[in-house]
């Protein structure tokens, strides 16, 4: 069977670890070339080792613009023409986010400013790049449950910021809809990764929120893998301005 993403090119943003470096290998494993940008230079370049010879990494604070656009350069000059832009960086400060009356102005800033801003700038030189090949393309935001249902009351920055990334999502899919450019949001449910340490090593925090997804397990990064290549894909060309939930049915309840 021919690899889904064979030809294609992609960035994916945040993948030194986690969800964004396993949608990187994914991507590399269904034939794409990609690149692995992250602010942590040296854990882009450890990823990229591993993934093999389609793999670029490229240096990039998603919360400075100058340093997003040196990104999208690097990609341009190591010749390549992206296809697929997967906007996943972003932060969650735990014992810092608090319900609204408690909550310090710089824990609301630094979090939308990462997440929000940093999407933004992200989406904003993506379709930059998408367009500039002329044949279309697909954008990815990797959201969250917290945008859809206010998951709990320590959260008010962090669903803040999410909500405005699906609400960004849909703005831009339906500017871009001529161009041939679909923009879609993934949205994992309580995945395991080291972004939820302080919930995944708290056995009680963690018996709390997985108890309350109907599939009686947490998620894993290879959980989102496969709605990314879909959306990556041809399979996902009619698709845009959607939400692909995976989350184990969290928002069902």
């Amino acid at each position: 069977m021919t690899a889904r993403l064979t030809g294609r090119t992609a960035l994916v943003t945040g993948a030194a670890t986690g969800i964004g470096r396993a949608i990187a290998d994914r991507f590399v494993a269904e034939g794409a070339r990609v690149a692995y940008a992250d602010r942590d230079a040296d854990g882009a370049r450890a990823a990229v080792s591993a993934a093999g010879p389609d793999a670029l990494a490229v240096t990039m604070d998603i919360g400075d613009e100058a340093s997003v656009e040196d990104g999208y350069a690097a990609v341009v000059s190591a010749g390549w023409q992206l296809d697929v832009v997967v906007a996943n960086a972003g932060v969650q400060l735990f014992g810092h986010d608090a319900p609204i009356a408690d909550l310090e102005l710089a824990t609301w800033r630094r979090t939308i400013d990462v997440n929000l801003t940093g999407t933004f700038l992200t989406v904003k030189h993506g379709v930059k790049a998408l367009r500039a090949g002329g044949a279309g393309g697909s954008v990815i935001l990797t959201g969250s449950p917290t945008a859809l249902n206010g998951e709990g009351a320590d959260f008010t920055a962090y669903s803040s910021s999410k909500a405005g990334m699906h609400g960004l999502a849909r703005a831009v899919a339906a500017a871009y809809a001529p161009d041939g450019i679909r923009v879609n949001v993934v949205v994992p449910g309580y995945t395991e990764t080291s972004l939820v340490s302080a919930i995944s090593d708290d056995p009680e925090a963690r018996a709390a929120i997985v108890g309350r997804i109907p599939l009686g397990r947490a998620g894993t990064p290879a959980d989102v893998e496969g709605a990314m290549v879909f959306l990556a894909s041809e399979d996902g060309a009619f698709a845009t301005g959607a939400e692909f939930r995976v989350d184990g049915g969290m928002t069902t309840l």
